[in-house]
């Protein structure tokens, strides 16, 4: 198991955001986290990705508690986080955006083998003829690419995706969308936070569902139905 939750908490001062998460990411799967507004599923990558403070053996990456890890040691153990809103630096161009992901020890150790700026063109060829251009003057389609190439920057093993739909026109969405198997095929593993649970389970090997900070409903996404989800998504 590469990534796994155990009794995961999150509070925001005293109040409870999530309540004993246990959840599971292989080597080579793409999990879906579905649930409405508010359901605690940002929060969750937040915590996974060092973004809030926890128990350290609370998330376990290869079996090894890192829960209490910082952001920065979590890039460095693999774990990477394409925030919601994208969070790109207006005062800097696509390619300076994309080149800040690259400035780790992990990225570093994989100039060869891993995500290089070639790749990330190739995997979105629009981004390159934007190069130059300040990275917050582009579509919400773009910098949703550029958001995406910069977390695989840092090459690394597990990809948290927090709403990389969310705002986007249909046709932007599968193109963002047609680019995740291919990211999948390079070795690495995915978490998707969404709240398009069409194209959630379109994608995904294993789907868990959130409410009110609670886990609902899990299983492979072949062999959930319509009714458990819509049951479990809100409450009836």
């Amino acid at each position: 198991m590469l990534l796994e939750t155990r009794k995961l908490n999150a509070f925001y001062g005293d109040f409870q955001a999530l309540f004993d998460i246990d959840t599971q990411l292989d080597e080579g799967e793409i999990v879906a986290i579905i649930g409405a507004n508010g359901a605690g599923k940002s929060t969750y990558l937040k915590s996974i990705a060092g973004l809030m403070a926890g128990s350290a053996a609370s998330v376990l990456v290869d079996g090894a508690p890192v829960g209490s890890c910082s952001a920065p040691a979590m890039v460095d153990l693999g774990v990477s986080l394409v925030p919601e809103g994208r969070r790109l630096f207006p005062s800097l161009t696509v390619e300076e955006n994309l080149l800040i992901g690259s400035d780790s020890p992990a990225a570093r150790r994989k100039t060869e083998t891993g995500w290089t700026l070639p790749k990330v063109y190739e995997l979105f060829p629009v981004l390159q003829a934007l190069r130059s251009r300040p990275a917050t003057t582009l579509s919400g389609g773009q910098q949703q690419m550029v958001a995406i190439g910069r977390g695989l920057m840092s090459n690394p093993r597990i990809l948290l995706c927090d709403e990389i739909s969310l705002g986007l026109a249909p046709i932007v969405i599968r193109d963002i969308y047609q680019a995740v198997p291919r990211i999948k095929a390079s070795g690495i593993s995915l978490i998707l936070v969404e709240q398009d649970v069409v194209q959630a389970m379109a994608v995904a090997d294993r789907v868990y569902c959130f409410q009110e900070g609670r886990l609902s409903l899990s299983g492979r996404a072949g062999d959930l139905t319509r009714e458990q989800i819509h049951a479990a998504y809100f409450g009836t």
